[in-house]
């Protein structure tokens, strides 16, 4: 009998392991949480920064030529010269980016452009669309603009 029992007791019982893979299961849900909310907020802040930079390019561009691009030449005129009216006269060779490139926002959309801005009429409105593409939305959905002051906290 004394064999009987050091067999039975060697082993995890169905029940007890059951108990740690919902335990497990519990703990991962806790944790994957926590991710997905830093990762959202890294999200729009990495989205921020971006929108900062390109704001940066864009008063370079306005200090070369003594206006923004129009709506129309859009950000494309920071790497490549507009050949349209208005012509910058001021252009610099190689343009404003860096890299020659428009980044996307952390979502991978297109950042918006419009000047005169809706919201900054004596300059420019730069946006992102966000997670959803859409205008509006609330959280992570939320358009990031260079005009809301109440977003500037992730």
């Amino acid at each position: 009998m004394h064999n009987n029992q050091s067999k039975r007791r060697r082993g995890f019982t169905l029940i007890e392991i059951m108990a740690v893979v919902v335990i497990i299961g519990l703990l991962m849900a806790i944790v994957g949480q926590a991710i997905v909310g830093n990762l959202a907020k890294a999200r729009m802040t990495t989205t921020r920064a971006q929108l900062q930079s390109l704001e940066t390019s864009l008063t370079t561009y306005q200090m070369d030529n003594g206006r923004f691009p129009s709506t129309e030449q859009g950000l494309r005129a920071l790497i490549e010269k507009p050949t349209g009216a208005p012509e910058p006269y001021g252009w610099r060779p190689g343009g404003y980016l860096a890299k020659k490139e428009i980044p996307k926002d952390a979502w991978n959309g297109e950042f918006q452009y419009a000047a005169p801005g809706e919201h900054n009429p004596d300059s420019f409105d730069l946006w992102s669309l966000a997670r959803d593409a859409k205008v509006g939305g609330l959280e992570e959905d939320a358009d990031i603009g260079n005009w809301a002051e109440e977003q500037a906290a992730p």
